[in-house]
């Protein structure tokens, strides 16, 4: 792979040809600003999922939500985001990245925005409401993931893309340690209603941020031809969104589907993500609550808390990248790469039921920090998505990954609600979420396998 090309002419953005100052060119970095994007888009893709975390014990005195009502309200966004994952890989390799993602975040700022308007309804309606419109926020956010797995394939070589899988997937913690303070305050200060109308329009308006930036790597006005070569000579899919154009219409076709379902290596995938998912759901839906309700902090206080264990979960996140594309270089497997840190990370993980047997509030955030570290080191799951995808497939691929995945953010929230309601405490939800880790390591050892890009077969 050659770090840089010859190339006669350089083309400037407007278009004009320009001489080169020489026949060697160093290569252009723009895949780290597509990566950087896709970081701050994926942040606020995740603070928007959590902001009925931290709005939500404010709201549910006024809108008198007891814990198993709060369980089903934090689901909805669940239910509809595993409800159109499918359609919206489709639409991805359909219409491409950049087009669906624009309307996905824009649609989706919309109904966040609104959510601040329940407070103006009735108690029965507004809960009804807010059921209705974060489910409308699952519903448009679906494509997000599997594009940014898309756009990764797309501008990173293989050896590259832990790294960049893993920059993008850390956002989530980052969403907590720069958004749940921040949506606290706004809560403390001017009522829950207005951490809605804040994220909403943030949103809307990196919408139109994102359409200036993003392009094909073929496309791009800023990429020069030795950073090009560079991610196609690597293993980087540069002609995905370009293929997509010539394919011809219609839905997903049920013969890849079968072909996906019935691979062992992404079967083992799917069950290991819904398990690391189920984590993610406890940190953005009852983990705040956790600290209000099970360790009687302020709501304040605990989004404050909340962004010491996300501080640890961003490391963990982009070191767990860092690790496995180092052991790339170092010769070692892809499957040895992805997996050592994914087992690793969910073992830290686990430590999190020792929270049952302390009651120093410093040493629940210490242990909670290893915990949230942990699962940003085995947070690779896209990373190992962008290696297996079908290249002509790559939306639905990862469409029906998240699928999978984000069952848990309907299963999750339910089941620490029944657990908090029968027990009175959140021993039992911290004992269910660390069992989660543990089949994440028993998939990952014991079904996936050797990980590789899956070859399709021809219907």
């Amino acid at each position: 792979m050659s770090a840089e090309a010859s190339i006669p002419t350089e083309t400037a953005v407007d278009g004009t040809a320009t001489k080169a100052a020489s026949t060697q060119a160093k290569p252009t970095h723009v895949r780290y600003l597509i990566v950087l994007m896709l970081f701050i888009l994926t942040a606020v893709n995740y603070a928007d999922r959590a902001t009925l975390s931290i709005a939500g014990p404010a709201a549910s005195k006024q809108l008198g939500l007891d814990a198993v009502a709060m369980g089903y309200v934090f689901s909805a966004f669940g239910w509809a985001y595993v409800l159109a994952q499918l359609p919206g890989g489709w639409l991805l390799d359909r219409f491409g990245s950049k087009t669906i993602y624009f309307f996905s975040l824009i649609t989706w700022s919309i109904f966040t925005l609104m959510q601040g308007f329940v407070g103006f309804l009735g108690a029965g309606t507004a809960i009804l409401a807010l059921f209705a419109l974060r489910f409308m926020v699952g519903l448009t956010e679906a494509p997000s993931f599997p594009a940014n797995s898309r756009i990764v394939s797309a501008w990173f070589p293989t050896a590259e893309r832990g790294t960049a899988s893993a920059v993008f997937n850390s956002a989530q913690y980052f969403a907590t340690v720069i958004f749940a303070p921040l949506m606290a305050w706004i809560t403390a200060t001017y009522g829950w209603q207005y951490v809605f109308y804040v994220m909403g329009v943030l949103g809307i308006v990196l919408g139109f941020v994102w359409m200036k930036v993003l392009y094909s790597p073929k496309d791009h006005p800023l990429i020069n031809k030795a950073e090009l070569d560079h991610i196609e000579q690597g293993g980087g899919l540069v002609d995905m969104d370009n293929a997509k154009k010539a394919k011809a219409s219609g839905g997903p076709k049920l013969g890849y589907l079968k072909q996906l379902l019935s691979n062992r290596m992404l079967l083992g995938i799917y069950i290991g993500q819904y398990a690391i998912t189920t984590l993610t759901y406890f940190f953005l839906t009852w983990f705040p609550v956790y600290l209000v309700q099970g360790r009687g902090m302020t709501i304040l206080k605990a989004g404050l808390i909340a962004s010491v264990p996300a501080i640890a979960g961003f490391i963990g996140g982009v070191l767990g990248g860092v690790i496995s594309d180092w052991l790339i270089k170092k010769g070692y497997s892809l499957s040895v790469a992805r997996k050592t840190p994914i087992v690793l990370g969910m073992l830290m993980s686990m430590s999190m039921i020792a929270c049952n047997y302390v009651d120093a509030e410093w040493l629940v955030v210490a242990i909670m920090a290893l915990a949230f570290f942990g699962k940003g080191v085995g947070a690779l799951g896209w990373a190992v998505v962008a290696d297996t995808s079908p290249k002509e497939i790559g939306g639905l691929s990862g469409a029906l990954f998240n699928t999978f995945g984000n069952t848990a953010g309907i299963t999750t929230p339910i089941v620490i609600g029944y657990l908090v309601a029968a027990s009175g405490s959140f021993d039992g939800a911290l004992i269910f979420v660390a069992a989660n880790a543990a089949v994440a390591i028993l998939s990952y050892l014991f079904i996936v396998g050797e990980i590789k890009r899956v070859e399709l077969k021809k219907l």
